[in-house]
C-alpha cells in the first residue's frame, strides 16, 4: 500500500507546485516541458528535524547546559583538560539507530525517575578504551587506541563511575524544569541487551564531542520521545518570563529568609496610658488590663496578629495551643 501524504507533506507540495518547483503541466511532449530550476525534494522526509525540534522545544539548551557542565565534571575527574562539545540532534527510530551503532563501545541504560522509560549513553569504542587507560594513570601523552574488540566488565566497571558523574550533570541540566534522580541501570558493550522502546519508537539523539589532550572522542544520549514527551510544555516556556524558574541568587535569598529568627508573642491584653502615669509606675503597682480569662490569646508575629491560642502547660511549662488563624477580612 502506497505511504499517505499528511498535512505538513500536502502544504510543502502545494508550496512547491506554487512556486514552481513541482510542474503540474502533463500536456504535451515531455521533452518540450520546461521546468524551473529545482533541487530534489523528498516529500516523505518533510516532518525531519524542524517537526522533531517543535515537538521537542528547547532540548538544544539543556543538552548544551549539560555539555558545559560534564565538562567540567571531567576535568575534575580525570586531572586534565577536557571539552565537551554538542554536534547536533538526530531523530530517528530506535531500531535503525541500534543498526548504526557498529562502533559502540559501552552502552549505559540510564533510569530518570520520575520519568518513565529512561535513557542511553553512548560511548564510542576509541574512547571507551582511552578513558579507561587515563583512569588508570596512563600518561599524558598516550595516543587514541583503536582496539578491535569490545570492552571487558572490568574496564565496563571501570567506565561506570564516568556515566555515575554524568548522571548528575543530567539532573543539573534538568533542574530547570523538573527534579530527576537519574542512575546507572547498567552497562552493555552489546546493543541488542539496551532496549529501553519498542524497535519503531521514535528516539532524540543529542551526539557530543570530548576531546582530552589530543584523544577526541563521540558519545550520545538518546532519548525516547515517551520519555521526553511529559516536559514538552516545560520545555516550550523555558524561556518565557512566566515560568522562569528562581535564579540562583533568588533560591539562596528565599533560604536565608526561611532561617531568619522572628519574634513571637501571645498577648492576653493590652493598655493604654499617658506617658506621665508610666513615669510614675513603682514597684507594688496594679494594673488593670482589658483581657477577659475565657477569651484566646492574640498570637501576634513581628507585632502582626497572625494565630489565636489558649494558654496551658506542658510537662511544667507554659505553653500556647492554636486554636484559629486570624483573617483580616473578618
Amino acid at each position: 500500500m502506497e505511504a499517505i501524504l499528511n498535512r505538513e507533506q500536502i502544504a510543502e507540495l502545494l508550496h512547491g507546485i506554487k512556486s514552481g518547483k513541482v510542474s503540474t503541466d502533463l500536456q504535451g511532449d515531455e521533452s518540450t516541458i520546461g521546468f524551473a530550476n529545482f533541487s530534489p525534494l523528498n516529500l516523505f522526509d518533510m516532518s525531519d528535524s524542524s517537526d522533531k525540534q517543535q515537538r521537542i522545544p528547547n532540548l538544544d539548551i539543556i543538552l548544551d547546559n549539560f555539555a558545559s557542565s560534564f565538562g567540567i565534571t571531567l576535568t575534575n575527574q580525570l586531572q586534565r583538560t577536557v571539552t565537551v562539545t554538542r554536534t547536533e540532534i538526530n531523530s530517528l527510530e530506535f531500531q535503525e539507530y541500534l543498526l548504526s551503532q557498529k562502533d559502540a563501545g559501552a552502552i549505559g541504560v540510564l533510569g530518570m525517575a520520575p520519568l518513565n522509560n529512561g535513557a542511553l549513553m553512548v560511548l564510542d569504542s576509541g574512547l571507551c578504551f582511552s578513558l579507561v587507560e587515563i583512569m588508570l594513570g596512563a600518561s599524558s601523552e598516550i595516543s587514541p587506541l583503536h582496539l578491535d574488540r569490545k570492552p571487558t566488565s572490568i574496564e565496563l566497571n571501570v567506565l561506570k563511575s564516568v556515566m555515575f558523574t554524568a548522571c548528575g550533570d543530567i539532573d543539573k541540566a534538568f533542574e530547570q524544569i523538573i527534579e530527576l534522580e537519574s542512575s546507572i541501570v547498567k552497562i552493555e558493550s552489546n546493543s541488542r541487551l539496551v532496549s529501553i522502546a519498542e524497535p519503531d519508537a521514535e528516539i532524540l539523539t543529542g551526539k557530543f564531542q570530548i576531546k582530552v589532550g589530543s584523544i577526541t572522542g563521540t558519545f550520545d544520549l538518546v532519548f525516547p520521545v515517551a520519555t521526553l514527551d511529559p516536559l514538552r510544555d516545560q520545555l516550550r516556556d523555558l524561556l518565557t518570563v512566566k515560568t522562569v524558574r528562581q535564579s540562583g541568587w533568588q533560591d539562596l535569598l528565599v533560604a536565608e529568609i526561611h532561617k531568619m529568627s522572628t519574634t513571637v508573642v501571645a498577648q492576653s491584653g493590652t493598655i493604654t496610658m499617658p506617658v506621665r502615669k508610666v513615669m510614675k509606675l513603682k514597684k507594688g503597682d496594679v494594673l488593670s488590663i482589658d483581657y477577659d480569662p475565657n477569651s484566646p490569646l492574640k498570637i501576634l508575629v513581628e507585632e502582626n496578629l497572625k494565630f489565636f491560642a489558649i494558654p496551658g502547660i506542658i510537662r511544667g511549662k507554659k505553653a500556647i495551643n492554636l486554636t484559629g488563624i486570624y483573617d483580616q477580612g473578618e
